[in-house]
């Protein structure tokens, strides 16, 4: 998959429709809003994992780690389109003793571990239907 060639690619209608949802909400885009948004992650499995009662996020996700790469790679590709703005992002969870990080993979490698974390921001006060219709009009890219 390249830059060139994933709107080709069968999940990316869903990935859209994932970022316009999240937008329509926010002024960003996570992963974590994606795979729920697509129905990969339940609403309680993310809040099992915020809370520590599960060890990392892809337990959760239902679909294989090939599939999540695909989504994670094809969501960053979306978001350069729409001319998001990465931005790292900690996730962190509260304890007795402090705050520890969440892992999200359970290998724990960094680029996977950045990936799941990095959030897509809009800028300025560009409104999504403006950013889709600069997309199909080929403006953007």
């Amino acid at each position: 998959m390249s830059l060139e060639s994933f709107r080709t690619d069968k999940f990316y209608s869903r990935i859209v429709n994932a970022v316009d949802a999240e937008l329509a909400r926010q002024n960003f885009v996570t992963p974590i809003g994606v795979f729920v948004s697509m129905g990969l992650l339940e609403r309680r499995d993310l809040e099992n994992w915020r809370a520590g009662r599960i060890p990392y996020l892809e337990q959760v996700i239902t679909c294989n780690l090939a599939k999540t790469s695909r989504i994670l790679r094809l969501l960053r590709f979306h978001a350069h389109d729409l001319n998001l703005k990465p931005s790292h992002t900690v996730y962190l969870r509260r304890t007795a003793s402090g705050k520890i990080p969440l892992r999200f993979s359970k290998s724990g490698v960094r680029n996977i571990e950045e990936a799941y974390a990095r959030h897509f921001v809009r800028q300025g006060k560009i409104t999504t239907l403006d950013a889709l219709t600069e997309h199909q009009s080929g403006g953007a890219g």
